[in-house]
């Protein structure tokens, strides 16, 4: 006869650890983000983390299928950290704008994680939420269903791509950062204007503008087209 299914709240460990900590899902998940702070993608195995945490590594899997659904778990997170406290304004540019620039915000601040994560549907519950929050801004709005998973689609997508290029360049060794970011100034801003007319005379603005995030301008774009939509609409 086949096993019968363990409920999931009886996997879970209540004895303390040898430490006595008492370990949860949601600790787990915040070691696992301290793991790769400190170690990048390396960073986030079992036994690393069961280190961290003072327990067997196989003591992980009462809590997770294993380390993608760690891995989904740990996108999760950041998606409510964002969301954290959020409210509803009723005015849906102000909101969109709110819940775009926390996700950003999330993700940048665990670079390694966002590496990691910005790209994967984790279908959990944080998730859920921002999704059907976007969603019901834009039909509260007053935007046709199309239109609202058509830009739905542009505003998470573009919001993620962000959060990832803006997490790569964070992730990099802090001596190549500063490398790139120099290059504005040591390479850009010394072309002669005989053979770079266009870059030549936008240097100064360039060393300025490139070396921050280009998320809120291209963010205020995307609303600026869909309020013109919902004009036309």
């Amino acid at each position: 006869m086949p096993k019968p299914v363990v409920p999931e709240e009886k996997r879970r460990r209540r004895r303390p650890t040898r430490s006595g900590t008492v370990l949860s899902e949601r600790l787990i998940v915040d070691t696992a983000l301290r793991m790769l702070s400190e170690h990048g993608s390396a960073g986030l195995t079992a036994r690393r983390i069961g280190l961290a945490l003072d327990c067997d590594p196989s003591t992980l899997y009462r809590y997770f299928r294993g380390m993608d659904d760690l891995t989904l778990a740990i996108g999760d997170a950041l998606i409510g950290r964002a969301l954290r406290g959020w409210r509803p304004s009723g005015e849906w540019r102000t909101d969109l704008r709110t819940i775009g620039l926390r996700i950003h915000a999330a993700y940048v601040a665990h670079p390694q994680a966002a590496l990691l994560t910005a790209s994967r549907v984790t279908g959990r519950t944080h998730e859920l939420a921002a999704d059907e929050a976007v969603l019901d801004v834009l039909r509260t709005a007053g935007f046709p269903l199309p239109d609202t998973v058509r830009i739905y689609h542009a505003f998470i997508d573009q919001t993620l791509a962000f959060a990832a290029l803006d997490a790569a360049s964070l992730a990099l060794p802090r001596a190549a950062l500063r490398a790139d970011e120099d290059k504005w100034r040591s390479t850009y801003a010394h072309l002669p204007a005989t053979t770079h007319p266009r870059i030549a005379e936008a240097a100064p603005l360039l060393a300025t503008r490139m070396v921050t995030s280009a998320y809120p301008t291209a963010l205020e774009m995307l609303l600026d087209s869909a309020a013109a939509r919902l004009a036309a609409a």
